[in-house]
């Protein structure tokens, strides 16, 4: 932003050398980047504005900042008209009227009307204005809006007036495909996105960007209407990107104008064009203001002031650098202010920021240096994340290797693992910004990620693969709830396919169902659970039938493992049985035991038994291991399966079972006839309740 010192000097007194007066709005938090000397009489200060401070790209609001350090008095000028300066009785209601069909994206739009326009040359004065500010001069009345827009941020069009289909505007939504022809002669194709100001069939400008070839100001131009308005800054900066355009305007209108003051600077440009000879106004103004601004009031603390800023000042001391920024204080209570924010600092929305305009105005060189204080804290870890560590650092004991994939998928992948329809976790949360159709939702499970890196895996040859992965997934909630963030839980999976490797001390070991089983199991003693147990199913359509089961921990399901299902690994491409579990890791948690029970180590020997049974095909190992604990009572002190055998001597559907058992008392050694006596107990209860036989 360019502002020449004597412009400057209209709105305000500047009694200080110019390189202090730089240094002090740097102080103020409006950079002066350097010092121009535009021409032996004119000096120019190049501002470096940060984007809140839309308000300093308008001089007067420059001349403001300047009237507070210098403690000099703004002088903004009256836009008034002599009764002589204005041309006949008529209004220019008589002449237009003002359409605002996407009040969505234009809040308020001013038109107001020149008769007798004379297109030329602007006044000397004029055009070194606007070229010390890097403005080209073009003629009497274009230069005056460019004028107006430099003095008060708020920027202008001019239309001819004759060149208007019916002689009115309509600020509308383009028509998909939609041709327009902006001044610089290039035919834009516009889209129902781009907000356009139009007569009654076609546009005439783009609004807040450029206006159009159809409706220029030309050296015919009679009568002129010229356009004050205000319009979406977001819209306006997604429509420039667009097309490809940038200009002054885009510039003030992206970062946000002043809806208030578009009517003081319509009124401003006809002052300037009567003066300057240009044209004669008509009286008055169209002004479809739909979405009025209202003044906005925030509450300061003064101790909320003080304790931010390390500082002492007095109720009054604020109320006096607010107020010289033209904002309206009341007191409000014992310690408050009810500040009124002007229309013109939009950057102002709460207590903090009236805070920081304090500091600026006050002085950072005034602020006292204070180390920060404060009561320090120990970071530790909470149970989950201890938790998690000890279950990555299980998991990594084992063997497996740690991924980690996107959170996003897309909703193919159900197909692929063979969800039916209705299946929960096919409800999907969409990404609204997604970086590739294959990322356009949340995930719901783990088990698609971990398949696609097992196929990326043995598709470059590495065929022994065992991994896990801990991360989110993510459920909507009811759309309609009080809450409705989705549900992101911790879920924990693993894949084994392959085999472990072979060497000097131990043979290749298939990782399959039993292996990661296994796995499985270390982490659940790892973790401290001991009430584990794992029960067939054939409810999941992922998996195998027959070579699946569901994990349950204290009597709740967790999660489920097992041989993916051979249609699934078909969809994949993979050549190898691949086996899987997915468990709910965030439920699992909850159900871990604070703390674990001591018990001291045996004084007395145990005794071991074998038995050997006949088991029906049906009945699960598991079921007959938990009928041995039933039976064996507080003397049994372990269960263990050694032994599946099936072939001769065993009867068609059936199968032998050897179990280990130990025996063990606390405080004596047990006799034989003590052991035989349970062992007896347990081989009758056995054929008696599950039909199994001792072989």
């Amino acid at each position: 932003m360019r502002v020449p010192i004597s412009w400057l000097k209209e709105y305000v007194d500047i009694n200080i050398p110019i390189e202090e007066l730089a240094d002090r709005l740097t102080m103020v938090g409006i950079a002066v980047d350097k010092i121009e000397q535009f021409s032996p009489t004119e000096t120019v200060l190049e501002l470096e504005l940060t984007p809140n401070r839309s308000d300093c790209l308008g001089i007067i609001n420059v001349a403001r900042e300047v009237a507070i350090i210098t403690g000099s008095e703004l002088r903004i000028p009256d836009p008034g008209l002599a009764p002589e300066e204005m041309f006949g009785d008529k209004t220019a209601s008589d002449y237009t009227s003002v359409e605002i069909a996407a009040p969505d994206l234009c809040d308020r739009f001013v038109a107001r009307i020149i008769e007798n326009v004379r297109i030329g040359p602007s006044p000397q004065w004029l055009q070194a204005r606007l070229q010390a500010v890097d403005i080209r001069p073009i003629n009497n009345v274009v230069d005056v809006t460019n004028f107006v827009m430099m003095e008060s941020g708020q920027p202008l069009h001019a239309f001819d007036y004759h060149r208007l289909e019916e002689n009115r505007i309509v600020v509308r939504r383009a028509h998909p495909g939609e041709i327009f022809y902006t001044l610089d002669g290039v035919e834009r194709h516009l889209d129902e996105d781009m907000l356009v100001i139009a007569d009654a069939r076609n546009p005439v400008g783009l609004a807040g960007i450029m206006g159009g070839l159809d409706s220029e100001v030309t050296e015919e131009t009679r009568t002129v209407l010229l356009e004050s308005a205000h319009f979406e800054k977001l819209n306006n900066r997604q429509t420039a990107r667009k097309v490809g355009l940038r200009s002054e305007a885009t510039l003030r209108f992206e970062k946000g104008t002043d809806i208030e003051g578009a009517e003081w600077a319509s009124r401003r440009a006809v002052q300037l064009m009567a003066k300057t000879g240009a044209g004669r106004p008509v009286g008055g103004s169209v002004d479809n203001y739909i979405n009025p601004w209202f003044h906005k009031d925030i509450f300061l603390r003064v101790t909320r002031v003080n304790l931010l800023l390390g500082t002492a000042l007095a109720r009054g001391e604020i109320t006096a650098l607010l107020k010289s920024l033209g904002m309206d204080v009341r007191v409000h209570g014992d310690d408050g202010l009810l500040v009124s924010i002007p229309s013109y600092r939009q950057d102002l929305e709460r207590e903090e920021d009236l805070v920081e305009e304090v500091a600026r105005l006050y002085g950072y060189d005034k602020i006292p240096t204070t180390l920060p204080t404060g009561a320090i804290t120990p970071g530790i870890k909470n149970r989950e994340q201890r938790l998690t560590d000890r279950t990555r650092g299980l998991l990594a004991a084992s063997g497996m290797t740690e991924v980690i994939t996107f959170s996003f998928t897309n909703q193919n992948v159900f197909d692929r693992i063979g969800l039916v329809e209705d299946d929960p976790r096919r409800r999907t949360l969409m990404v609204a910004n997604p970086m590739s159709e294959d990322q356009r939702v949340l995930r719901t499970m783990l088990m698609p990620n971990l398949l696609e890196v097992a196929v990326r895996n043995l598709n470059r040859r590495v065929d022994d693969l065992s991994i896990f992965e801990l991360g989110r997934v993510f459920w909507p909630k009811d759309e309609n709830g009080p809450d409705r963030l989705p549900w992101e839980k911790t879920f924990l999976a693993g894949l084994c396919v392959g085999g472990s490797a072979a060497n000097w001390y131990s043979a290749a070991q298939p990782m399959d169902f039993f292996y990661l089983k296994g796995v499985l199991e270390e982490l659940l003693n790892g973790l401290g659970i001991s009430d584990y147990s794992f029960q067939a199913t054939d409810k999941h359509p992922s998996f195998h039938p027959g070579r699946t089961a569901e994990v349950i921990v204290a009597g709740q399901t967790i999660g489920v493992i097992g041989e993916v299902h051979p249609d699934v690994q078909e969809r994949y491409e993979l050549g190898k049985k691949v086996n899987l579990f997915e468990i709910d890791l965030g439920l699992l948690y909850t159900l871990i035991p604070d703390a674990r029970g001591y018990r001291s180590l045996p004084r007395y020997p145990s005794a071991q038994r074998d038995l050997a049974l006949i088991v029906r095909d049906q009945t699960p190992a598991a079921a007959v291991a938990a009928k041995v604990w039933e039976l064996g009572g507080e003397l049994l002190e372990k269960v263990e399966l050694f032994d599946l055998y099936r072939g001769k001597g065993i009867p068609e559907g059936a199968r032998s079972l050897a179990y280990s058992l130990t025996y063990q008392a606390p405080d004596r050694t047990l006799t034989d006839s003590e052991v035989n006596e349970i062992q007896e107990r347990i081989i009758a209860g056995l054929d008696k309740e599950l039909g199994v036989k001792l072989r």
